[in-house]
């Protein structure tokens, strides 16, 4: 035996259970939000939520020590900055969206993942009764899953925002852009810009009051349809395809991107952002996880940039670069563009 290698990786990918149900119980709680410009302390904490001290102590112990919250010598506890910024309602990039998702949608789904790779089908919706995971009638999905998706995307959508030259754009279709974050972001911005937000027609209706309420109504117009069913509006230079392609078997994937490439005009410019898996498919870690994640929730998998890059000539697009978007969920967008004839 190698006396030189020791088992604490593995007990420490066992503790990530215990980490995220800390994360998500104190979050489903609301204490980050509690906390924002303020503290408390066991037995302050403990009243509050009706609880013993013993286990508000073991709560609030195991968020301090996952750096969720600061813990001073007088007992008190307050936000750390982490916390402050992204575990607060209310807040720009509140991620607490996605928090529930994971703990809501996703989480229960894992206690049936042998059947999943037994059975190469997912398990967060019923693929017999419902055409897609994207269903009207699913409760936790209308409940939680846009919310999820905007918070997981509004700090990638914030780097696109910032990374991508977007001098010679003007007219962007967000084909799959339910939940409003990189329409909003984008406009942000970029004041020349304006976005339309193209998405299943519950799904537009669930978005536009986000759209009203950040001021932008008149710069994000919604356009209802099915992008397998329906043609996609005309007249933008740019498509924007979000987090959507990884969600679909490679077939449907490569389909995707045509119907993208037919609506674009000669010179247009087609924007992919996912979390990439790597070309020699040994991580990063994060994508490779989300990839596995594709196993109970959809048909797809997290592609390669050179994948796309193989699928995007076929269509008549030229890869033209890739940037990575440092410390945001998606690791990456590739920017296309389409051949003149």
């Amino acid at each position: 035996m190698n006396s030189q290698v020791v088992p604490l990786p593995l007990l420490n990918l066992t503790f990530g259970v215990h980490a995220f149900k800390a994360l998500a119980l104190a979050t489903d709680l609301g204490v980050f939000t509690e906390l924002s410009g303020s503290s408390t302390t066991v037995p302050r904490f403990a009243e509050r939520h009706g609880i013993d001290e013993r286990p508000a102590e073991l709560l609030l112990t195991a968020c301090t020590a996952l750096g969720l919250l600061h813990l001073d010598d007088s007992g008190t506890y307050t936000n750390t900055e982490l916390s402050q910024e992204f575990l607060v309602r209310g807040k720009p990039y509140y991620f607490g969206g996605r928090v529930a998702v994971v703990d809501r949608h996703e989480y229960p789904a894992y206690l049936k993942l042998a059947d999943s790779l037994r059975g190469n089908y997912p398990v967060t919706w019923d693929a017999e009764r419902q055409e897609s995971l994207f269903a009207p009638d699913d409760p936790v999905m209308v409940e939680f899953f846009w919310e999820g998706r905007y918070t997981l995307s509004a700090f990638s959508a914030r780097r696109v925002a910032e990374k991508l030259d977007f001098t010679a754009i003007r007219r962007v279709l967000d084909v799959g852009g339910g939940g409003g974050a990189f329409a909003v972001e984008l406009c942000r911005h970029h004041p020349g810009v304006r976005v339309t937000i193209f998405d299943l027609p519950f799904v537009c209706d669930l978005t536009r009051t986000r759209i009203t309420a950040a001021g932008l109504a008149d710069r994000i117009p919604f356009v209802a349809g099915d992008f397998f069913a329906d043609r996609l509006p005309e007249g933008h230079d740019t498509v924007l395809l979000s987090n959507i392609l990884h969600d679909w078997n490679e077939a449907d994937a490569r389909r995707i991107l045509a119907i993208c490439a037919d609506a674009l005009p000669a010179d247009g410019t087609l924007i992919i952002c996912e979390s990439f898996v790597g070309d020699d498919k040994r991580g990063p870690a994060p994508a490779a996880l989300m990839s596995l994640n594709m196993l109970v929730e959809a048909w797809g998998r997290n592609y390669t940039a050179a994948e796309y890059t193989s699928w995007l000539r076929e269509v008549g697009l030229r890869t033209e670069r890739g940037s990575l978007l440092d410390g945001a969920p998606t690791t990456a967008a590739l920017v296309a563009r389409k051949a003149r004839p």
